[in-house]
């Protein structure tokens, strides 16, 4: 049998899925154990025994001065600005992405310009918003919304454009105004790919915050970690950003998650 033809079990599919994780672990410990075997005092690979104490020290002891648990105070200050980023930004998605798909003449005026936005970096915007909006939440969440938002505006953009047009010609054969065909019969096929697209745009949501936050912030994940690499507590690095990785997970599983129970179907389009 041709590899390409062979697919793997159960068993063998999460064995060989949990094998990176294992590699990279294995090799963790293997050069934390050479470093720290030559220099006790070597902070840039600790051992698991100040890991744990450091995640000990963050989770569960409340920080002298202020008396709040750093790990979780810090998640919820960077889960609050996400939220309210990726949220404006689907919003702005769904609207504009919609209107562009459907209605020839908003494209032509629309589809330049955010085209034209999507290419700017916006990590380079980030002095101007904090010269404009200050220091505060407004312009780490601007930062997020205009990172994700014009990608997810064209991505839905495009999938509107997509959809079979004899779907369009059957909706106006039975008399449907371009109100109706785009929240009966449009709609409903782009809500899946919403879902989808703000899964992609995770990734880059959480950079953009990380880094408005190591700039200029007094709470949240990203201002830890830029906070304490001054002292090279590593111990301290490493299990945010393994952190961070898990509530990015942990959200895009959700999310596919919700797609799947609310628009089963769009599996069915999948093959599966």
């Amino acid at each position: 049998m041709r590899w390409i033809n062979s697919r793997p079990g159960n068993g063998a599919r999460l064995a060989l899925a949990l094998l990176p994780f294992l590699v990279v672990a294995v090799a963790y410990m293997v050069g934390s154990v050479e470093r720290l075997a030559e220099n006790p005092n070597d902070k840039l690979l600790p051992g698991l025994a100040a890991l744990g104490d450091a995640i000990n020290r963050m989770a569960f002891v409340p920080d002298p001065r202020t008396g709040d648990y750093l790990l979780w105070s810090d998640t919820g200050a960077s889960l609050t600005r996400l939220a309210a980023g990726l949220g404006i930004s689907t919003a702005i998605a769904l609207l504009l992405g919609l209107v562009i798909g459907i209605l020839p003449f908003a494209r032509a005026a629309l589809s330049p310009f955010v085209g034209a936005i999507s290419m700017v970096p916006p990590l380079a915007l980030l002095p101007i918003l904090f010269i404009v909006m200050g220091l505060g939440e407004a312009s780490k969440i601007a930062l997020i919304v205009i990172g994700v938002a014009p990608i997810m505006v064209r991505d839905l953009a495009l999938t509107a454009l997509s959809l079979p047009r004899e779907m369009i010609v059957k909706a106006e054969t039975l008399s449907a105004s371009s109100w109706q065909i785009a929240l009966r019969v449009v709609l409903p096929q782009i809500l899946p790919r919403l879902i989808t697209t703000l899964r992609l745009q995770l990734g880059p949501a959480w950079l953009f915050l990380i880094a408005a936050e190591a700039i200029s912030s007094d709470s949240g994940l990203g201002y830890r970690i830029f906070l304490v690499r001054r002292y090279l507590s590593m111990d301290v690095i490493f299990p945010y950003v393994v952190w961070i990785t898990l509530l990015a997970v942990l959200t895009d599983f959700l999310l596919d998650r919700l797609r799947i129970a609310v628009f089963p179907w769009s599996e069915l389009e999948k093959g599966k």
